[in-house]
Parts: structure tokens; C-alpha cells; sequence
């Protein structure tokens, strides 16, 4: 018998996907009744949100919109373009100026503040460097398991976290 050529075998690789095909496949129907976001290219399942997370999120809009009054617009899970390949939709993000200072969604924010009853870990490790990686100088976790503010603050490159950044102040 001749022996077989020698094939390279490769690792699988996943896939990242753009925000303009992000946007495609959501024209095409592909996440009728699903939350999903873009995270550095890869398209995340959202769980569906319980009553108290949702209060809890417009509560925050709420006390965050007292506040800081009519020079910041203060967004409930608006998508944040952080680059080609990241559009999260943070529970609740401060940018500069309104709405009508935009023709797309903001690049950055001045404060995202995720509120977390089953993602914790995820908003804690991938959100927080993906968060951390965009610049974004005040990341608040609401956590609800907790029944604690968590604050991150003072991004920086780390290559212990899985986007090759972090907060290197964190209070909880």
C-alpha cells in the first residue's frame, strides 16, 4: 500500500466577523428574537433580561440623568461602535452631548455601567478588557447577585486579560 501524502493538520479557527457583516446577517433575519452583540468579531448570545435586571437599568438612567443634567446623553442599551469589530450594547452609557450630536453610534463613552445578575464573570473578564482595550476611563458593574457597586478604573495594557487589557483600580 503507498503511503498517504502527509497532510498538515490544522487547528480549527473561529471565525470574526465585521460590523458590516454583523449588521448584514441582522438584515437577513439571522437573530430574529435573539439579543446578540459583537464582541471583537465574535457574535455573543445575550440571556433574555429578568424584571429586576431591567429596573435596575432604568433605574440607573434615572439617577444618572439627575445627576449629570443635559450635557451628556445617557443611553440604555444603545450599541457603542469600539472598533470594526466590537459593537457591545452596555445596560447604560454616558456620552458627550444628545442624541442629536450623532449621525452614528458613539465611538467611546465617559462611563458604561453594565447591570449583572447572569453574565457577572463575563461582564468582570471579557466586557472589562474589552471596555479597558476601547479607553473607557469608568466601568461600573452593577451586580445584582451581590447587591453591590463594582467600579473599574484606569485602563491599561495587561496581557492577562483576554483582549490584552484591564483596570488597575477596581473597588467592590
Amino acid at each position: 500500500m503507498q503511503a498517504l501524502a502527509t497532510i498538515s493538520a490544522a487547528e480549527p479557527k473561529s471565525r470574526r466577523w465585521t460590523r458590516d457583516e454583523y449588521y448584514k446577517m441582522g438584515d437577513e433575519g439571522l437573530f430574529r428574537d435573539q439579543r446578540v452583540q459583537l464582541i471583537e468579531g465574535e457574535i455573543v448570545v445575550m440571556s433574555p433580561q429578568k424584571v429586576s435586571h431591567y429596573a435596575a437599568i432604568d433605574k440607573c438612567r434615572q439617577l444618572l440623568e439627575k445627576l449629570l443634567g443635559d450635557d451628556f446623553w445617557i443611553r440604555t442599551q444603545g450599541p457603542l461602535t469600539l472598533n470594526p469589530n466590537s459593537e457591545p450594547e452596555p445596560d447604560v452609557s454616558v456620552v458627550t452631548g444628545t442624541r442629536d450630536d450623532y449621525q452614528d453610534h458613539p465611538k467611546t463613552a465617559l462611563l458604561i455601567v453594565e447591570v449583572s445578575q447572569t453574565a457577572l464573570g463575563f461582564d468582570r473578564n471579557e466586557k472589562a478588557s474589552l471596555y479597558a482595550k476601547a479607553g473607557i476611563a469608568d466601568y461600573w458593574i452593577v451586580n445584582l447577585i451581590d447587591r453591590q457597586l463594582e467600579v473599574f478604573r484606569n485602563p491599561n495594557p495587561d496581557e492577562n486579560h483576554p483582549y490584552g487589557f484591564g483596570y488597575s483600580e477596581k473597588k467592590f
